[in-house]
């Protein structure tokens, strides 16, 4: 908005700006739509802590007319104390969630997600637990119905998953694209 508005300032007519604003792809792996041709709603975002995931949600909730699932988990070998706090958030602001594998490196990924059930169990949001991401990722599209939005949330841009000391290729945007083609 701010470089729209300079660019008119600056004499640039409104119709040109207008039409560079429509050719934004936005940023990879920030509220970025999995482009399909079944009119699945499913996006992808980089979200990866409490205030984040809540901005995401928040945001998706908005235009959601039907359910919102939300995929996500919490890296391992890092701050454990925000694990139940995403919880608690994807909670209240989802519809189901599916609680998954993020990066777990050498933590144990069923102890991550027990520590993500203590926040969101408070919420009493509908929630299973699925550690292969991809398999995640697939529960959420099989379950999606006309109106639903789903928010794959977490490692956004990133086409990568450590695991253990394992470096693994893994571009949710294109796992999500595939399984919705798929269908």
């Amino acid at each position: 908005m701010c470089a729209s508005s300079l660019a008119i300032l600056s004499g640039i007519t409104f119709p040109f700006v207008q039409s560079a604003l429509l050719k934004l792809e936005g940023v990879p792996g920030r509220f970025e739509l999995v482009p399909n041709e079944k009119g699945i709603v499913a996006i992808v975002d980089y979200a990866h802590t409490p205030e984040a995931l809540r901005m995401v949600l928040k945001t998706a909730k908005d235009f959601t007319t039907g359910r919102l699932i939300c995929v996500f988990g919490c890296g391992g070998d890092r701050d454990k104390s925000k694990r139940p706090i995403m919880g608690e958030i994807a909670g209240i602001f989802s519809d189901f969630c599916v609680i998954t594998s993020d990066n777990p490196r050498t933590e144990d990924q069923k102890c991550i997600s027990e520590e993500i059930e203590k926040g969101l169990l408070k919420t009493g949001c509908s929630y299973t637990v699925i550690e292969n991401r991809m398999d995640a990722i697939k529960k959420a599209v099989s379950i999606y119905e006309i109106g639903d939005v789903i928010v794959i949330a977490g490692k956004g841009h990133e086409c990568y998953q450590i695991i253990g000391s394992a470096k693994n290729y893994f571009n949710d945007k294109e796992i999500a694209q595939r399984i919705i083609q798929e269908l």
